[in-house]
């Protein structure tokens, strides 16, 4: 174990060891990391119990990363070989990104159009047992629940869930499937000259991808773009920088890294973008983050493009992945983003319980339903390359056109048959029963969503869960205010499964007020008066 610990400092000391650092910080070291290892080897000597030496050295190195900054972090060697699976393409399973929360596997999103997905799992349901093995709150680590999930296509898994709301274990048979990792949610044309393509999150394939569909739309006549980074929490920063280059000039700044060891390094734009041209809108929200954030920056400081939504999440900084001799990985912040106007976007993380809940801050003080909310001190402005506009940095990029968060369209019925998974539920056992019938009425989607309306017999089925669910309207007026919304949300999953996730954001985004906002903007004819206009 003394090797181990040795091992993984000197890993470590290169990255604080350096020639700008003083003589007096050099010549403490060694004591430290002295002090240390006779720590460890006094406790497992001679500490009245026996003690688990891989665990406490791990949760030693989890301890010294908490007090650095919420994205350093520490993954176990099964862990990492899970996490390195995933990154290279597709794998078999049931298609779920989790989190433990106290001992207990926790459903943050199940994958679009997975398996999970389809048979009605939902965010935020914690799974109890797998093949009658109890997985929650027996301390069972995070590679032995994956190897229960994940098994070959076609196989069955059975589950049972708990989920808030509901007092009993529900239980689900799952057909494992390939996970695939597409980043591209959707492309499609919004109307004959702008197209919509909506990137999930950024991985090895995502510059790839977004060729693909930018060529196809291209070829249908495309010459705006909305691109749509809402709730893309990031990933691969040069995924986000070769995309970026699509839009940018040869030689014009992408963003730059820079830390106390690592000197600044600039990524560049390398010309012979294939949408250098042509108008763009980049939707966020506050839930954008990372390497979409990146993107978003160098869009706005090149004036290259309107920036429409809510302010993004805010994470500007630099983890860089040291492997360690067993496996397992640190994820370390060594440097952080700074956008071309030199924007450093990192909101404070002094305080860990205020960053978890800052989003939840945002909505208490009004900044995600008023842009008067959100207040930027001058000490963090700067310009915009090309029209020398004021931007800010210290937390987030503010978009150059706001727009509220419509709170007034979601009523409590409508929130808990989303939270109770009642209208997924619905609109995929309506499909068991009417798919060959849907196919026949409707050959295509362009039929679909021109004559499909939510009828009778399909209310009558959501009547028939919610009923299940324990979930009612308070009155006529409260159902006849949660219809539109209901509706919507039926047809585009009906949409989903009989298609895919295109045609449901294409019937999705008929109501997302920053798709509409981005369409209205891109009417004006001049890019330039678009951004440096009173608004």
């Amino acid at each position: 174990m003394k090797k181990t610990i040795f091992a993984i400092l000197m890993i470590l000391a290169p990255f604080i060891l350096t020639a700008q650092e003083s003589k007096k910080r050099s010549s403490l070291l060694p004591e430290q990391l002295n002090k240390l290892l006779l720590t460890e080897s006094m406790i497992t000597r001679f500490y009245v119990d026996s003690v688990n030496e891989v665990k406490m050295v791990e949760e030693g190195i989890k301890a010294m990363l908490k007090q650095l900054d919420p994205h350093s972090t520490y993954s176990e060697p099964k862990e990492v070989k899970s996490l390195m699976e995933s990154m290279r393409g597709n794998f078999d399973g049931i298609g779920v990104q989790f989190n433990m929360v106290e001992d207990t596997l926790v459903v943050i999103q199940p994958t679009t159009n997975g398996p999970s997905e389809k048979a009605g799992i939902l965010a935020g349901d914690r799974i109890i047992t797998v093949n009658d093995t109890t997985i929650a709150g027996v301390k069972m680590d995070r590679y032995n629940i994956m190897r229960r999930l994940r098994g070959k296509k076609g196989t069955k898994v059975h589950l049972e869930i708990m989920r808030r709301g509901i007092n009993r274990l529900i239980p689900f048979d799952i057909v494992r499937d390939k996970i695939s990792t597409t980043t591209i949610d959707a492309a499609y044309m919004l109307d004959k000259k702008t197209g919509y393509i909506r990137i999930s999150s950024f991985g090895q394939k995502t510059h790839e991808e977004f060729l693909a569909k930018l060529d196809s739309l291209q070829k249908l006549g495309m010459k705006d773009m909305v691109l749509d980074l809402q709730s893309n929490g990031g990933g691969l920063l040069q995924a986000s920088v070769d995309i970026a280059n699509e839009f940018l000039n040869q030689s014009e700044l992408i963003v730059y890294t820079q830390g106390r060891v690592f000197p600044r390094y600039d990524y560049l734009a390398k010309g012979g973008g294939r949408f250098n041209k042509g108008r763009v809108a980049v939707l966020i929200d506050q839930n954008t983050a990372s390497a979409a954030e990146i993107l978003s920056g160098a869009i706005q400081d090149w004036d290259r493009g309107v920036i429409v939504g809510r302010r993004s999440f805010g994470k500007g900084l630099v983890q860089r992945p040291i492997d360690l001799p067993d496996g397992s990985m640190i994820r370390l912040t060594v440097a952080r983003y700074y956008t071309p106007s030199g924007r450093n976007i990192q909101k404070p993380y002094g305080d860990s319980i205020r960053y978890r809940d800052d989003i939840m801050q945002r909505y208490n003080r009004g900044e995600l339903t008023s842009a008067d909310s959100t207040h930027f001190p001058d000490s963090l402005k700067v310009f915009t390359k090309r029209l020398n506009r004021p931007v800010y940095g210290g937390g987030g990029i503010m978009p150059d056109y706001f727009v509220s968060l419509d709170t007034t369209k979601f009523t409590k019925y409508h929130r808990d048959l989303v939270r109770k998974g009642t209208i997924i539920q619905t609109t995929l056992r309506y499909l068991d029963d009417k798919r060959e019938e849907m196919k026949k009425k409707y050959p295509t989607f362009e039929e679909y969503n021109k004559k499909f309306k939510v009828d009778d017999e399909l209310l009558a089925r959501l009547h028939q869960y919610a009923e299940r669910d324990s979930v009612k309207p308070k009155d006529k007026e409260e159902f006849e205010k949660s219809l539109p919304q209901i509706s919507l949300q039926m047809k585009a999953l009906l949409a989903r499964d009989l298609w895919d996730m295109n045609e449901y954001f294409q019937i999705i985004n008929q109501d997302d007020d920053i798709v509409k906002k981005a369409m209205e903007l891109l009417k004006e004819r001049n890019i330039d008066a678009l951004l440096t206009k009173k608004r």
